[in-house]
């Protein structure tokens, strides 16, 4: 398609609007009704609800093409394709907040391009080329690993989806699930509620539920697209997570565990456990041994704002760094805001062979709401010394 092109659904047109700068083929479209009065635009990752797409992601893809000039190009895809419009127009972003593609995106669905022009700092209209591209880029952290990758499939090519939900959609008995396991290199990926897995898990599966923040965390720790994954999922859900894994590039599911984990704990086959307590719980585990060391597993910008005085960030973003430095003869407490990356972070090095580890359910929230501990923003340093 081309800038500009016209598609015809029923009496409505959609007019392509092709604005780079997320990316270099970002594109917007353009609704107008049977009497050709513009309606709504659709406008992808370049324009959300108080923010713009970040333009560092397709950077690697292109020889030369640097973030700036890609925030040079959005400015120019701003100004010159989508502020003329209407301020009555109704903007529709495909993200949220939540989504890594942007810094500070609004939870809101939609707007109007009016209210967007006078709230979105990248919409002022006195805004300079230079300054734009200084507020784009500030603050801007480090993409998660799959975002350049999915660019460079998005360029070459990929699998249909067809292909990638059949090759995943495949019930595997108790007894099958456990021959595949054993017989390839497959990732065992549990995808429920984090207390359903804490509770009681296959031995060496990786926790990363669907309820969370499930496309980022899989595709910043599990840095192999081509990476085959078994599922265990609650039942009826198989299709929407082998879905959502296609969407962002891992195509390689290769089988769900049928009956989901009710399956496998029915047959008596081994299970494992991720030992958590409770704040209060807590509160007597510290008095009976004040140095037990406590692992806060937040991103740097949540430490740094406010944490448990003396405890430890070891974000897990960076799970793999952190890792070495964590004795497995030693016992660990460890929490994120409200339990969901540190049940993540405990899933993967008990994996690898970290028994030591307890959660602390409700994380962080539930820590600052008891008043029983020193909270501080002081930034402590960031590894773990013996």
């Amino acid at each position: 398609a081309k800038d500009g092109e016209i598609f015809k659904v029923g009496k409505a047109t959609f007019t392509l609007l092709h604005t780079p700068g997320h990316t270099l083929e970002s594109s917007c479209f353009l609704l107008k009704d049977e009497t050709n009065k513009n309606q709504a635009i659709f406008t992808g990752d370049t324009l959300f609800i108080g923010d713009v797409g970040r333009p560092d992601l397709a950077q690697k893809s292109t020889e030369g093409l640097t973030r700036e000039k890609l925030a040079s190009y959005l400015y120019t895809s701003l100004r010159e394709k989508i502020m003329p419009l209407d301020d009555d127009l109704i903007v529709y972003p495909a993200h949220g907040a939540g989504s890594a593609c942007g810094k500070n995106m609004s939870s809101e669905t939609f707007d109007s391009l009016g209210n967007q022009k006078k709230t979105n700092y990248a919409l002022k209209a006195d805004l300079t080329e230079a300054d734009f591209i200084n507020q784009v880029l500030d603050g801007l952290q480090a993409p998660p690993p799959y975002f350049p990758k999915n660019v460079k499939m998005n360029i070459e090519g990929y699998d249909s989806f067809d292909k990638a939900m059949s090759r995943g959609n495949k019930a595997l008995s108790v007894e099958e699930f456990e021959l595949v396991a054993n017989e390839t290199n497959a990732l065992i990926l549990d995808t429920r509620s984090k207390d359903d897995f804490a509770k009681s898990f296959i031995p060496n599966s990786i926790f990363i539920g669907i309820d969370g923040s499930f496309a980022v965390w899989v595709g910043t720790l599990i840095p192999d697209l081509k990476q085959e994954i078994l599922l265990i999922t609650e039942k009826g859900k198989e299709a929407e997570v082998i879905t959502r894994l296609a969407r962002v590039g891992y195509d390689h599911a290769i089988g769900y565990l049928d009956g989901g984990f009710e399956s496998w704990e029915k047959s008596g086959k081994e299970v494992d456990s991720l030992k958590s307590i409770t704040v209060d719980q807590l509160i007597e585990v510290k008095a009976l041994n004040p140095k037990t060391k406590v692992l806060d597993v937040r991103k740097p910008g949540e430490f740094s704002a406010e944490h448990v005085e003396d405890a430890i960030n070891t974000p897990l973003d960076f799970i793999n760094e952190a890792m070495g430095q964590i004795d497995k003869d030693k016992d660990y407490l460890m929490h994120c805001k409200s339990g969901y990356r540190s049940v993540i972070f405990g899933s993967i090095l008990k994996a690898r062979g970290y028994t030591k580890l307890t959660n602390i359910e409700g994380g962080y929230e539930a820590i600052s709401d008891s008043k029983a501990f020193v909270l501080t923003d002081y930034v402590c340093p960031s590894t773990l010394k013996a």
